[in-house]
């Protein structure tokens, strides 16, 4: 088995396996290679017209014969769904891929039995578009082939970044997994603020959301510091200087830093008490 030719099964249909499904066949999987578990009868049925995937209602069914299982369902079902995969993993001993936020890696090893080879990941919901964000992390046990395979699923839905500490994974929840939130709130009172001042609101939304999509094209292609790119924009006396000297006398700064906490702070709870 390599990576291209791996057999995956994604146990939960909901938005993040379809963006990684769809990514993957676009990618280049055979449809033939991917088995979905979904106990809803729409999703499964969407799931097969669209990518015509094999779909099951029984985790253990999707689950025989893979090569790696995705663990894409809520934290606060996972215990349950590992419960039922137990069996299936334990003969076969997959590569098990958690999307769940907040859930350890020891916890899902023993929910399945132990001794198993786990990587833990957080994609985000621009996964939807394959423009996605995660950063993943593995158990000692899993190998390298089974490290690439990883990877090439997340690949699969845009940027995948490996974490050296599990430890960090809430942080990183917190940043990219919750991260899109966060801007969508930024470019709401952008759009806002403009309207306030007079602008239509069909033109605010267009204009902010152009002017974020340029922004981050910049900070992935152009290389420089954050700091530099800043202080091409800012004229002195200018009025995006005046602008910034609001944001840090406000204490955006210090706003962002506290939501960044709150959320890693939120993670680890889950961790703590995955049902809750």
């Amino acid at each position: 088995m390599t990576a291209a030719t791996a057999r995956i099964a994604f146990v939960g249909g909901g938005n993040m396996a379809r963006s990684l499904i769809g990514g993957l066949v676009r990618a280049g999987a055979p449809a033939t290679s991917l088995t979905v578990a979904e106990p809803n009868a729409d999703l499964r049925a969407a799931l097969a017209g669209d990518f015509g995937v094999a779909v099951f209602a029984n985790a253990a069914e999707a689950a025989g014969g893979a090569d790696a299982v995705v663990l894409a369902v809520k934290p606060q079902v996972m215990k349950a769904v590992c419960a039922s995969l137990a069996e299936v993993v334990r003969l076969r001993k997959p590569l098990i891929v958690s999307i769940a936020a907040g859930t350890r890696i020891d916890q899902i090893d023993a929910w399945l039995g132990g001794d198993l080879a786990i990587v833990r990941t957080m994609p985000n919901t621009p996964a939807l578009i394959g423009a996605g964000a995660a950063g993943l992390v593995a158990n000692a046990r899993t190998d390298a082939r089974q490290r690439e395979l990883a990877q090439r699923i997340l690949d699969a839905a845009g940027l995948a970044v490996w974490i050296a500490d599990e430890a960090l994974m809430d942080t990183v929840t917190a940043l990219s997994g919750s991260g899109p939130a966060y801007f969508f709130l930024l470019v709401e009172a952008l759009e806002d603020a403009a309207v306030a001042q007079g602008l239509p609101r069909e033109t605010a939304r267009a204009l902010a959301a152009q002017t974020c999509l340029g922004a981050g094209r910049m900070l992935r292609e152009d290389g420089a510091a954050l700091a530099a790119l800043r202080k091409r924009v800012t004229s002195p006396n200018g009025t995006t200087q005046a602008a910034v000297e609001s944001f840090e006398a406000n204490g955006l700064r210090a706003i962002v830093a506290g939501a960044v906490a709150a959320a890693t702070r939120r993670g680890q709870e889950l961790s703590a008490n995955p049902g809750g």
